[in-house]
């Protein structure tokens, strides 16, 4: 980081400021597995269950269904018994 602050190049100088302001963001992330592509996946989960949702009247249904969907359970229906 000393190198890349006191380089002649400014986008490098740029970039350096942005690492050193944003560090214990990008520590957090590394940290806790996230990636970019995790969190496009989910947004782009409750983006599809609100269009499947449109036709509900009051904001806490969305948000229940958003919930079940995101949520992580795993709701297995009953099978048949042989």
């Amino acid at each position: 980081m000393f190198r890349a602050s006191h380089s002649r190049i400014p986008e490098i100088v740029e970039l350096a400021k942005k690492i050193r302001r944003r560090r214990p963001d990008i520590l957090r992330t590394i940290r806790l597995g996230y990636s970019n592509a995790r969190l496009e996946a989910s947004d782009n989960r409750i983006k599809v269950t609100i269009r499947m949702d449109y036709g509900f009247h009051h904001v806490d249904n969305l948000i229940a269904l958003v919930m079940l969907r995101c949520g992580g359970l795993d709701i297995r229906l009953p099978q048949p018994a042989i």
